[in-house]
């Protein structure tokens, strides 16, 4: 891992992006013994207007708590792609919800539809979040899924563990999916693709 790993969760409100943040910091601060702070903001609504949640990991102490240029960047609806993508480095990892995300600015992002899973599956809207923390604990190798899964369950009510547990797994199978399908994108010969995955 770099010496400053910068992840920028974004979507709207109401779709738990600052809960996203929270349990994705838990997980590596934690579970995985590692430097971290995190960071959320609103947009002027709370429900429906922007939220954001950055989580920044390191291997020493963090001086400045907020991504500048993330490497890691988590969009579940147009807007936050439209405006985020901008900040994303160039080699950085982009993931989708496809539910909502339909322009995506570039070919090597991770679609995966969160929502979509979460209605379908589990009829549950509200679990999309936990869907795409499963998705994220397997597209990047800075939370282990192990990790990820302690700190869902210490989070989520009590009685909703199986919910968000199934959750978790649903979106680890999707991201295994979107890794096969990525493969089959097409990429600049000149850049092994299997080199770009062993990056994330």
């Amino acid at each position: 891992m770099a010496d400053r790993y910068e992840i920028r969760l974004g979507g709207s409100g109401g779709q738990g992006i600052i809960l996203m943040g929270i349990i994705l910091a838990e997980a590596i601060g934690i579970y995985d013994h590692q430097f971290v702070a995190q960071t959320q903001s609103y947009g002027p609504e709370a429900r429906g207007g922007s939220s954001k949640s950055e989580v920044i990991v390191s291997e020493e102490e963090i001086d400045y708590p907020k991504a500048m240029k993330p490497d890691l960047l988590l969009v579940m609806n147009q807007k936050s792609c439209d405006d985020f993508f901008p900040d994303l480095k160039p080699e950085g990892l982009l993931i989708v919800d496809s539910t909502f995300v339909t322009q995506v600015p570039q070919p090597r992002a991770f679609q995966i539809p969160f929502t979509r899973i979460a209605r379908e599956k589990f009829k549950r809207e509200m679990v999309a979040n936990i869907v795409a923390l499963g998705a994220l604990s397997q597209l990047t190798p800075i939370v282990s899924s192990k990790a990820i899964e302690s700190a869902v369950l210490a989070r989520v009510p009590k009685g909703t563990e199986k919910l968000n547990r199934d959750a978790l797994k649903a979106g680890m199978a999707a991201a295994k999916r979107a890794k096969k399908e990525w493969l089959k994108v097409e990429i600049p010969p000149e850049i092994p693709k299997e080199d770009l995955l062993d990056s994330y």
